[in-house]
């Protein structure tokens, strides 16, 4: 591999690994795997010295609370698929935490403690399916090292034991609550940038156009049932084309912008103002075609005053229909043509 070829395959890994990508695995979990192993391995190291564990089991258990966790993380980072590496990962946590329980001789506190916490792990990283994937190496470790211990059971658990469980059933519990809350916090963030998003334009900061429409379904609603007073109001920059080609693109939206502000400042405060798309704004007014006129009228007079220090050549018009709501069961749409109909007199 040549050295740009290993610096590119460096950043991306170094971008798997950022926080919030799904490949950020490894990353998210390494403090809560080494808070889990570490703490579990205090029971274990209780239950070992009742019972005169081995040298070996000693060994053991230390790799994987005090070193594994480490390992892991190393593992995972330096991998080409950092996701897939933590995935198996995860399956060996498994595996290591059954093959400590017949360690214990089945003690009956840690190991229910121990097998609950590995799999309640594997359920927090919310892959699909984990939990299920590890059982199997589980059940492996676990027999296989019953055979190793020549299946010597001793469930009871004394007051040391219990103590030793403590931490990890009460430290454990709270900072998986903590990572799972953070992770709630952050997807209902997110769900209000979405519902933001979709309620808002985003060059105009106006209604989006199926935001726009939702209001003003309502305020038509409003007015069938309860006679409620509404007109529609259809706005078109005039020669906005030849804006785009003389100044830009980029200037053309500047126009776009400051019409929009326009409208936020000259319609009424309980208007609803939305950009239907291009160069064509739309508000819902709950007042009469007259009051909604003359609020027109200052919309029409406020753009034509814009000015553009920048582009000193540069203005602007606007072109405005207006339509009462109309009686009986006509729709929204025909409402808006309605409007149009007086915009294109008006133009």
């Amino acid at each position: 591999m040549t050295e740009a070829a290993q610096g590119s395959a460096e950043a991306a890994r170094r971008d798997a690994l950022r926080p919030g990508s799904l490949r950020s695995l490894p990353y998210r979990t390494y403090r809560l795997r080494s808070l889990g192993m570490g703490l579990a391995f205090l029971p274990l190291a209780v239950v070992l010295h009742e019972n005169g564990g081995s040298w070996l089991a000693w060994c053991w258990i230390a790799f994987g609370g005090l070193i594994w966790p480490h390992v892991a993380y190393q593992v995972a980072i330096r991998s080409r698929d950092p996701l897939r590496a933590e995935l198996r990962n995860f399956v060996i946590d498994s595996a290591m935490a059954g093959s400590w329980v017949p360690l214990m001789h089945f003690n009956l506190l840690p190991s229910a403690v121990l097998l609950t916490v590995v799999t309640a792990d594997k359920v927090n990283t919310g892959v699909r399916g984990l939990w299920q994937r590890s059982l199997p190496g589980m059940l492996i470790a676990i027999i296989a090292g019953a055979v190793m211990t020549g299946f010597a059971v001793r469930p009871e658990t004394s007051m040391w034991v219990i103590a030793a469980c403590l931490p990890i059933m009460i430290i454990h519990t709270l900072a998986v609550s903590h990572s799972s809350y953070r992770l709630v916090r952050k997807v209902q963030s997110q769900n209000l940038t979405l519902d933001e998003l979709a309620r808002v334009d985003g060059l105009t900061g106006l209604d989006s156009r199926r935001h726009w429409e939702a209001q003003a379904e309502a305020l038509l609603k409003r007015h069938r049932e309860g006679g409620a007073v509404a007109t529609a109001l259809v706005l078109d920059v005039d020669r906005f084309k030849d804006v785009n080609d003389r100044y830009g693109h980029a200037v053309g939206d500047d126009v776009l912008r400051s019409i929009a502000e326009v409208m936020r400042r000259c319609l009424p405060a309980d208007a609803h103002a939305g950009r239907f798309g291009g160069d064509e704004f739309v508000a819902a007014i709950p007042a009469d075609i007259e009051t909604s006129a003359e609020a027109a009228e200052r919309l029409r007079a406020a753009v034509a005053k814009l000015d553009f220090p920048r582009y000193p050549g540069l203005s602007c018009s606007v072109s405005i229909g207006l339509a009462s709501a109309p009686d009986g069961e006509l729709d929204l749409r025909e409402w808006i043509e309605a409007a149009d109909r007086a915009l294109y007199r008006a133009k």
